[in-house]
């Protein structure tokens, strides 16, 4: 299954107008809570502008971009981790996915209601993280009640740690902290602390949706935002979704461009927000290139050249060889890759090479 993004905030903060943007799956956008029911899925196309570049030198019939799945999610209230409003559906929706991107209404307007009455992104931010770390601190304490015994009176070495590990979440989420805040030392706790699957551990960007006035410079309301998540293993994005919607009903790439360039931005929004979901979930981007197709291929970070030519085909993986290699910068640079190898800019990797972003791959593999 692929890697997911799930689109989370309180009721009439601008996610679904936002998810609209970002795909052609439509959820209902309307001025009261809960309009969101199932979670709508959308396969989003992530802007590359090495793929455009490269199908310009090769000029191939079929251009292919990458692609990550956002997931709209219902709308949540204070009380879900006790089943209120939607609760249960939302944070059983919200555990199937990889990274969360937690809008916050960073834009005042009467016409749009709140669900507490007025407009305050730090105090949204801290009532669904509230009730994240709330159900993450229920399932903490249900598997220590599980493994306490055998880690205090057995000999199993790995339960012993097990039970640290979760008294380290259990100190966190009791003083209001996310699970992301602890700090484990090296890759086996890590893998330990995966199996826990803690809501407030997934990785997260907060997305400030503003008006269109403050989509340059932000407004008090993302100053507080950003203040609040200082201390956060997080990142932040200001967009303005109302203008993202006007942005989407242009026809044209051009009337589009002409838009940004009014409003003094380089790329809208949604081009922003894929990107960052793209890389709030470890992805990085290879590329394959010549006469018939110029397509990008999704891995994720650390992957080496065997597993990175079994995304394309599993014979690939298991008959691997070689990989042949060239960097973006000298494929544009010389312009073809039969100038590239002319010019000894095709490196040859074997099984333990790790795939960097941007590399242009070319395996050779028996089966």
């Amino acid at each position: 299954m692929a890697l997911q993004c799930g689109i989370v905030g309180l009721p009439n903060v601008g996610k679904s107008t936002l998810f609209n943007c970002l795909s052609n799956a439509k959820a209902q956008a309307a001025n009261f809570p809960f309009c969101t029911i199932e979670p709508n899925v959308g396969v989003i196309t992530v802007p590359d502008e090495r793929l455009t570049r490269l199908a310009e030198i090769d000029k191939p019939p079929k251009v292919i971009p990458t692609t990550v799945e956002i997931v709209d999610i219902a709308g949540l209230v204070k009380g879900a981790s006790k089943g209120e409003g939607l609760g249960n559906k939302f944070l059983a929706n919200i555990r199937e996915t990889d990274a969360i991107l937690h809008v916050l209404r960073c834009f005042e307007d009467d016409n749009v209601t709140h669900v507490d009455g007025s407009v305050n992104p730090v105090r949204d931010k801290e009532i669904i993280d509230a009730e994240l770390q709330m159900k993450d601190l229920e399932t903490i304490e249900s598997r220590i009640g599980k493994v306490q015994k055998q880690a205090q009176t057995g000999g199993d070495k790995t339960a012993k740690r097990m039970y640290e590990i979760l008294l380290q979440y259990q100190d966190a989420l009791r003083q209001g902290k996310s699970a992301r805040t602890v700090q484990l030392d090296n890759k086996d706790d890590r893998k330990i602390a995966r199996d826990f699957f803690l809501l407030t551990d997934k990785p997260v960007l907060y997305v400030c949706n503003v008006d269109e006035a403050s989509v340059l410079k932000g407004n008090q309301h993302v100053d507080a935002v950003a203040a609040a998540v200082k201390s956060e293993q997080a990142g932040l994005l200001v967009v303005a979704a109302k203008t993202e919607a006007e942005i989407a009903e242009f026809e044209t790439f051009e009337e589009r461009q002409l838009f940004l360039t009014e409003m003094g931005l380089e790329e809208s929004g949604v081009a922003r927000l894929i990107k960052a979901a793209y890389s709030l979930l470890n992805l990085e981007t290879y590329f394959t290139t010549g006469k018939d197709e110029s397509r990008a291929w999704t891995y994720i970070k650390g992957t080496k050249a065997p597993q990175a030519a079994g995304i394309i085909h599993t014979d690939f993986e298991k008959g691997f060889i070689r990989a042949e290699v060239i960097k973006y910068t000298d494929y544009v640079h010389y312009n073809s890759e039969a100038a590239c190898r002319e010019a000894g800019k095709i490196a040859v990797e074997g099984k333990d090479y790790v795939v960097q972003d941007g590399d242009i791959m070319h395996f050779r593999f028996n089966v």
